[in-house]
């Protein structure tokens, strides 16, 4: 080759390379997905389930094998009942209320003799509804993700640690209460369940953060993150464009972000129990908002038009220590965390568990919805009773 020979080098547009590669990823991930639905909806799954089923009926004894085969039949009742022409209006209308309430599916547990579910429970995935209360429990079922017809979870105040990746398998979920557990994180998997109205994740006092997965969540109209370690509003929680109550009380917050009006359906904001100074002029935008309860001990600027407006309940709260007490309060947490470690570690779940305060808020602040007016501020005031 000579030195004066020129080299034809070939010229590609970047852009047309990053397309191809991405119509290739979204094939692949389609072609995933539909093995995944064949997966699902192949037989394997509940022939192995029917054995296991067969081998833990082998276990029981005769009337606890008939009682599980009669309350397991109740998935196959009919919604209503046939009714003969003679009969009256008023009469079919109490059946058919009648046969709703037989057939509601839900699931209770409460106690703390409960350290795991009971086995027949992964045998009756029509249930509806799940309620556990008060439990030992400390993990979700593996079979969990075989429940699709659940649309309310209620795990309040047990010991649970973590949300399974498979939750996302729960896409008729509506309501989801992990309150007053030990969780750490929520898994973005919880962004799948596109039809949840309710999530409420108080009383944590670990949970820090939510993934910005969460912001799929685009029907949810109850978030309740308070009583946790939030510093800042999470990011997907401005992306739930129809959230009309967000309670984000008694977390770390010091300020709220001035995009605050994205939330354009927000109704009620409960940011007391935090150290916010000032509220950013955004919420002024709000067309929609009713309510919002702040701490006011450290708060020095707040819009002109949300304190004086007719429409909006603004309710200071006056809860927080004063500098002295906040001192000698750093002081006693001081010498609490150097006794943690021989704390008995049922007085501590009970601390964890405490939701009194809360409840007392809500009531109380409930109560104001219903007024014409509403008091300028309220101060916590403790009453002590000797019996």
């Amino acid at each position: 080759m000579g030195l004066g020979s020129k080299l034809d080098v070939p010229v590609c547009d970047l852009s047309l390379l990053r397309g191809i590669w991405e119509v290739r990823v979204k094939k692949h991930r389609q072609r995933q997905k539909k093995e995944q639905e064949r997966i699902e909806k192949s037989a394997l799954p509940k022939i192995d389930q029917q054995w296991q089923y067969r081998i833990y009926c082998k276990t029981l004894k005769t009337h606890e094998r008939n009682l599980l085969h009669h309350y397991l039949e109740r998935s196959t009742l009919p919604d209503t009942q046939p009714h003969t022409e003679t009969e009256q209006p008023e009469q079919k209308d109490q059946q058919d209320h009648a046969d709703q309430e037989q057939n509601k599916l839900v699931f209770r547990l409460d106690g703390d003799r409960w350290m795991n579910f009971p086995k027949e429970l992964q045998w009756m995935t029509y249930l509806k509804e799940w309620h556990v209360t008060r439990t030992r429990i400390c993990r979700l079922p593996e079979y969990l993700a075989a429940f699709t017809q659940l649309t309310v979870l209620e795990i309040p105040k047990n010991t649970i640690a973590e949300l399974p990746p498979e939750i996302s398998k729960l896409t008729e979920l509506r309501e989801l209460n992990v309150s007053y557990n030990r969780l750490l994180k929520v898994p973005p998997e919880l962004g799948n369940c596109e039809k949840l109205e309710r999530l409420q994740l108080a009383g944590n006092h670990s949970l820090s953060e939510l993934p910005f997965e969460l912001s799929s969540l685009k029907q949810l109209v109850h978030l309740d993150i308070a009583e946790n370690r939030f510093i800042s509003i999470p990011i997907c929680a401005l992306r739930m464009i129809s959230l009309q109550l967000l309670d984000l009380s008694n977390n770390k917050l010091t300020d709220l972000p001035e995009d605050m009006d994205r939330l354009v359906q927000l109704a009620t904001l409960f940011v007391h129990r935090n150290r916010l100074t000032y509220l950013p002029q955004s919420l002024t935008n709000i067309s929609t908002l009713k309510m919002i309860v702040i701490s006011a001990d450290e708060l020095h600027c707040v819009p002109t038009k949300l304190c004086s407006n007719p429409e909006i309940k603004f309710i200071r709260l006056y809860d927080n220590p004063s500098s002295a007490e906040r001192r000698k309060k750093k002081e006693e947490e001081k010498k609490e965390k150097k006794k943690k470690r021989w704390r008995d570690p049922k007085e501590e779940e009970e601390v964890k568990k405490d939701s009194g305060e809360k409840e007392f808020m809500e009531a109380y602040i409930s109560s104001l919805q219903d007024r014409d007016t509403v008091p300028f501020s309220t101060t916590k005031v403790s009453i002590s009773c000797v019996l």
